[in-house]
């Protein structure tokens, strides 16, 4: 026999109705899509702001190694100004595939980011696949 999956009740504003969705999300408010979360990760790994092996977890195949070789390197450190995503645009080539690109910023400085995440059998994103561009 499965195992019951565990009750949540629906949290109820002061009117009676529903406030929030089973998983407790506020009802309305945007979710993150993968590829902003992903984008801001590989930033935060890139610049140096958090550890390489953050992203172990969240990549598969080559990336975390080309994410290492890259990390080495340091391409998005900066002084000053820290690197943000100043914009993402991505493609879908088959379901359970997104192949995107982000415009990284840092002051006056403009650089690129490819990625590629693909879902897993546990619907778990996962970086498979990470360039960065020169600086412009």
């Amino acid at each position: 026999m499965p195992a019951a999956a565990p009750f949540r009740a629906a949290r109820r504003a002061p009117d009676g109705t529903a406030s929030a969705r089973p998983d407790g999300v506020p009802r309305g408010v945007p979710q993150p899509r993968p590829t902003d979360r992903f984008a801001d990760l590989l930033v935060a790994v890139l610049s140096g702001q958090r550890p390489v092996h953050a992203m172990l977890r969240h990549s598969a195949g080559q990336a975390y190694d080309e994410l290492i070789r890259l990390a080495e390197r340091g391409p998005l450190r900066t002084r000053g100004a820290r690197p943000v995503v100043r914009d993402i645009g991505w493609f879908v080539p088959r379901e359970g595939a997104i192949e995107a690109f982000a415009r990284i910023g840092a002051g006056d400085r403009l650089r690129a980011m490819a990625f590629r995440l693909e879902r897993g059998r546990d619907l778990r994103w996962r970086c498979t696949a990470v360039e960065l561009g020169g600086p412009r």
